[in-house]
């Protein structure tokens, strides 16, 4: 494969977000065993802060894009500066992270150099210098292998903690800094405005995942959901039929219309384990599950499974949690 491996940065406060930490993971993977170099863009304003911590992001090369009109992100903006640096260095491969950004940006960007675009990833393997993608696929009921031809760059979003991050080793990294022309008329889409839905970690961060389900029965049964992730250090999720009963924001929502997770530990109360609920956690690494119907199907997807009244289970491991800490 000719060309560079690319990853599109996202970062908060002038710190690449575990995301794209997780894509430089997957980027390095690849451009190990093919021999080509791998290439962190990161698009914004006032970038320097950011620069000056990129020896240890593992990368060979960094594209910094700056203007003004990059702080904020739209898809206008990002897609205006990125195309003329693709265009000069025509990298073979572009991977993001499947968060807010990736999820907008990918398929906008794809569309725009009439490439291919795959979402979603959660594994990458080589065979014979072919790359070979794997997706879920039906409720990550299937797997899908994916190998891509034609037009380059290909451009892959990365399911969230499918690739563990790790420490890199601090390296030279080349740094190219680029004032990206761009006026108002680039930008059809203006924020007006971003209202925050959920306080701390948002869930694709968060290690430690506590979802209720009807089982919780009210909104004010969640409390000891919440009392239990305080103790834990996690957040809260909720299933489709609890946003849908209106105990919690649609923020909170676990599943194939809201988000997908892949914490340590998912921890589901009053959970079912609908298809559409399991599309969104089923790749958590540990997942307990407790549920007084022992034929519920959460169980055939659980590590460890507790057959019981949440409203008993729960008050007992907040009692043990308080008592060994």
């Amino acid at each position: 494969m000719n060309g560079d491996i690319w990853i599109i940065a996202e970062h908060k406060a002038n710190i690449l977000t575990s995301g794209t930490l997780e894509a430089i993971v997957a980027g390095r993977l690849i451009s190990n065993q093919l021999n080509t170099e791998l290439s962190v863009v990161i698009l914004g304003h006032g970038l320097s802060a950011l620069s000056k911590s990129l020896s240890n992001a593992g990368a060979d090369n960094v594209y910094i894009l700056e203007n003004p009109l990059l702080l904020q992100y739209t898809s206008d903006a990002y897609i205006a500066g990125l195309e003329p640096l693709i265009k000069t260095h025509q990298p073979s491969l572009i991977l993001m992270p499947s968060a807010c950004l990736g999820r907008d940006l990918a398929p906008k960007l794809a569309a725009r150099l009439t490439t291919v675009y795959i979402s979603d990833v959660s594994g990458i393997d080589i065979d014979n210098s072919e790359i070979i993608f794997t997706r879920p696929v039906y409720g990550s009921r299937l797997l899908s292998t994916i190998a891509c031809r034609g037009e380059k760059p290909w451009i892959i979003t990365l399911r969230p903690r499918a690739f563990e991050k790790t420490a890199n080793t601090p390296k030279t990294v080349k740094i190219e800094s680029n004032t990206v022309s761009l006026s108002p008329a680039n930008i059809k889409t203006i924020i007006k405005g971003i209202e925050q839905t959920q306080k701390g970690l948002g869930l694709t961060e968060a290690d430690i995942i506590i979802s209720g389900g009807r089982g919780m029965k009210s909104a004010e049964n969640f409390k000891i959901l919440e009392e239990l992730a305080k103790i834990l250090g996690g957040v809260i999720g909720a299933s489709g039929a609890a946003v849908d009963a209106g105990w919690m924001p649609h923020s909170a929502q676990v599943g194939q219309t809201g988000k997908v997770v892949s914490p340590k530990l998912y921890i589901a109360c009053g959970i079912s384990g609908a298809p559409q609920h399991l599309a969104g956690m089923s790749t958590s690494k540990c997942i307990v599950a407790i549920n007084k119907d022992p034929e519920a199907p959460i169980f055939q997807w659980a590590d460890y499974g507790i057959v019981g009244d949440v409203f008993e289970i729960v008050p007992m491991l907040i009692e043990a949690l308080n008592t060994t800490t």
